[in-house]
């Protein structure tokens, strides 16, 4: 069974007072709140809570929703969101406090944007003298497998803010170390390790409990399809919000999935990518894209863990489908994440160069080419702060 940072946490010598930095997902392995373990080991000088994107209950949907500062009746603590009129701390958010305590479950995805809340975290306890504590967690889809090109600087916003593949095979404390060695955000930093996690585990290996970190992941195996399925969100295509598999369905009213699905079966056979089955499916999404309209498209259900790599399976999907729909298809336009003039699909690929490869209908040789550029500097980067 592994053991979280939150489960060693009444180990640590912790002098001064805390904030803690948390939300739905951080619990125990009995399901218990992190903000009820730690204010039974430190009390009162628990002084302060932070919330992520989606709040500090997962019950805010949408990007670019933003949560309010608020009192929690219930602890009697102030809640920061960092989510709001701003994303890094204040002084004054700050202000009192010793340590700060990092306890979120992150999904292995460049786009996501924990471990940006966390890195901004790390800046401004760095500039106001406070000591962060990261409370370690798995990588949901593992350590080992590598996906995606690595993020242009040029490209850089909230769902994109260091030099990251798309799929990073790293954990919460492997990026904070990460931005320290390698992105210069240097914090005074302790990471507490898990015990028991290892890099070929899937969430699933753990024996830890799933509580969903935002409204679309309700299971950990939708963690893995997301790497894929999330760049549809640059897209006028449907990944499924307004429906129970959200991020697992794709697809849009004018599709003809059952047309194009021996086309779809014949490459992924002759690209290799295997361990996923695509069932043809129709769905009407009760919000967001294509509301209250048939959408016709596929469910990715995956076969072999290992073997399914979703970022390769989601781009040679776009690629089909844009040349499938013509101008029917559309990109999505800015603002997207804050970004007001980068197309979003630009900024979740992390550059303009995929987007032109489908455009161009390129081979995935060429996608293998854009993916394996600057990825030896990375893999050097992450070799030198593994801790697993």
């Amino acid at each position: 069974m592994t053991k979280t940072g939150l489960s060693l946490l009444h180990e640590l010598s912790i002098k001064g007072n805390i904030g803690y930095l948390c939300h739905a997902a951080s619990v125990d392995i009995n399901y218990n709140h992190g903000i009820d373990i730690v204010k039974s080991i430190f009390g009162s000088r628990l002084k302060k809570l932070f919330s992520p994107q989606h709040g500090l209950f997962a019950d805010v949907q949408d990007n670019m929703v933003e949560s309010n500062h608020f009192h929690h009746s219930h602890y009697d603590l102030p809640v920061y969101s960092l989510y709001s009129d701003t994303r890094k701390p204040t002084a004054e958010m700050l202000q009192g406090l010793d340590h700060v305590l990092i306890d979120l479950q992150d999904v292995g995805t460049r786009v996501y944007t924990y471990i940006y809340t966390m890195t901004y975290m790390m800046e401004a306890c760095a500039e106001n003298d406070v000591e962060v504590i990261i409370l370690d967690r798995p990588n949901p889809i593992g350590g080992l497998k590598i996906e995606g090109n690595i993020l242009d600087l040029n490209y850089r916003s909230f769902v994109g803010r260091h030099e990251l593949p798309m799929r990073h095979g790293l954990t919460m404390g492997e990026v904070a170390l990460m931005a320290k060695k390698h992105w210069g955000i240097d914090c005074n930093l302790r990471v507490i390790a898990m015990q028991g996690w290892k890099r070929d585990m899937f969430f699933k290996d753990t024996q830890l409990p799933w509580v969903l970190p935002s409204p679309n992941l309700p299971n950990a195996e939708t963690a893995f399809s997301f790497v894929g399925t999330v760049l549809f969100e640059g897209t006028n295509i449907s990944e499924g919000r307004g429906t129970t598999k959200s991020l697992e369905t794709v697809g849009h009213p004018a599709l003809a999935n059952y047309q194009l699905l021996d086309q779809l079966k014949s490459i992924f056979q002759s690209e290799g990518l295997t361990g996923f089955v695509l069932r043809p499916v129709s769905f009407m999404p009760t919000f967001q894209k294509h509301a209250g309209q048939v959408c016709h498209g596929y469910q990715i259900h995956i076969t072999d863990f290992e073997a399914f790599s979703p970022w390769h399976v989601g781009q040679v999907l776009c690629r089909e489908f844009y040349q499938h729909l013509g101008s029917t298809f559309l990109w999505k336009q800015p603002p997207y994440e804050y970004e007001e003039d980068l197309l979003p699909i630009d900024i979740l690929n992390g550059t303009d160069q995929i987007r032109k490869w489908i455009e161009s209908n390129g081979s995935v040789a060429d996608l293998r080419s854009l993916e394996s550029s600057q990825m030896s500097a990375y893999l050097e980067k992450r070799a030198e702060i593994m801790i697993y």
